[in-house]
């Protein structure tokens, strides 16, 4: 607790003053929090800065993973997702499976299904490949179609897939 209210006192610019000794090139710090006097040794050489303060500063936003078919919109139910690869690797297909979703009940107010849209962090994954089933006159289904056509494509998939997975609590079952 002591040196925690010492670190205080030394870092508060009201109660610290400095008072440089010549002979050997310490700092003295004295502080009214406590009246306790700390030693701290002066750098002969000031350090350089890691990065310059005029450089722009890069800042990340983690969104969470979701599908849309109308732009704007997320998509809550969780589909069946399907995947396939073609034996040397090169390309495969997502085909997604949801039963009853949420967009049925939302597309009269906002609009028609525009696509299939997978968004995260890295950008959006899109496919125009988007049915609908039909049971007894009502959409009871939609099936979306993702084909990835170099091992890039792929690879961006299963980053998407991997975080839409977490954030959903999905798991990989291999058939």
């Amino acid at each position: 607790m002591a040196a925690v209210m010492k670190a205080l006192a030394v870092g508060s610019p009201v109660s610290a003053r400095a008072q440089p000794r010549a002979a050997s090139q310490q700092q003295s710090l004295q502080s009214s929090f406590n009246g306790v006097s700390l030693q701290c040794r002066r750098s002969s050489q000031p350090r350089p800065c890691s990065t310059p303060r005029s450089s722009p500063v890069q800042v990340v936003m983690m969104a969470k993973p979701s599908i849309q078919f109308i732009q704007g919109t997320d998509e809550q139910t969780i589909p069946d997702v399907r995947l396939t690869k073609s034996r040397d690797g090169t390309n495969g297909v997502a085909i997604f499976t949801f039963e009853q979703p949420s967009v049925f009940d939302s597309s009269a107010e906002l609009g028609d299904i525009t696509g299939f849209y997978m968004i995260d962090e890295e950008g959006v994954l899109q496919s125009v490949d988007v049915s609908t089933k039909f049971v007894n006159g009502k959409p009871a289904r939609i099936e979306a179609k993702y084909v990835m056509r170099t091992p890039r494509d792929w690879d961006r998939f299963m980053r998407f897939m991997e975080r839409y997975s977490q954030a959903n609590g999905l798991q990989f079952v291999k058939n």
